[in-house]
């Protein structure tokens, strides 16, 4: 890491009225939980066609017979929030963080003890009534499913429950999307940490935050698709990097 980087991008957050953060897959896998798309990504061994709104609708004891299949690989083990996340929920709690997106699905920031992350795909540690829309915990109703029921239903209402994420063929929640885009537009100083920037809608986040004035920070082990656009381009492990800056800005080291 260049420390007169670390320097200068933790003084651009600590001047900065506004600060939003968004975050990808590269922060979730640095706790060991697999990712999706890349070489060696989960979506190598399942379709994706299984994990469709088309095929829940119609085959929902399927999809949830696949589904468990999917959580144990992904969720299997005993993952915790890592130092990224920590410094993360760190620079909000020292006022230096105004609002977080994140892509990923595993609860990992509100674990580390950030307030409220919008998360634009969904909770995967969450589960979702398609008739009366209440959440509730996932895992009671995973061990139900491996108990024989399947699909599981709402104990309110009766009706499918689904997980509380966003599946193939299905938008993204509106309320947290707009969100999202609200922040962005606003913001002062943006940081894009674990993610390649190349899926949308959440690579155009940043892309209107640079776009509005803000000052961009790219947290990545490779180049992104809006690294031309940045200040600030750090190609490192996000919790090398992000633990330095959070301990710039609030410590002023």
């Amino acid at each position: 890491m260049n420390e007169q980087e670390i320097a200068a991008a933790a003084e651009a957050i600590r001047e900065a009225d506004t600060v939003a953060a968004l975050t990808g897959a590269g922060v979730s896998t640095a706790s060991g939980i697999p990712d999706f798309r890349s070489e060696d990504g989960i979506w190598t061994e399942y379709d994706p066609n299984d994990f469709h709104i088309r095929r829940f609708r119609a085959d929902p004891e399927g999809f949830w017979d696949d589904r468990i299949e999917l959580v144990e690989d992904l969720f299997g083990g005993n993952f915790e929030p890592n130092a990224a996340h920590e410094a993360l929920a760190e620079l909000e709690a020292a006022g230096h963080l105004d609002g977080l997106v994140t892509q990923n699905v595993d609860g990992l920031h509100q674990q580390a003890g950030t307030e409220e992350p919008i998360e634009i795909h969904g909770n995967g540690q969450r589960v979702a009534c398609t008739g009366c829309n209440r959440r509730f915990e996932a895992d009671p109703v995973f061990e139900r499913v491996r108990e024989g029921e399947v699909p599981p239903t709402c104990e309110q209402c009766g009706e499918v429950l689904k997980p509380d994420v966003v599946l193939f063929g299905e938008q993204l929640p509106k309320h947290e999307l707009l969100s999202a885009q609200s922040l962005s537009k606003d913001t002062d100083a943006y940081l894009a940490v674990g993610s390649s920037l190349t899926v949308e809608p959440a690579a155009s986040l940043p892309r209107i935050a640079a776009k509005n004035g803000a000052t961009l920070i790219i947290v990545n082990l490779d180049s992104t698709g809006l690294s031309g656009l940045a200040e600030f381009d750090f190609r490192a492990d996000v919790t090398e990097v992000l633990p330095a800056i959070a301990d710039a800005v609030v410590n002023g080291t």
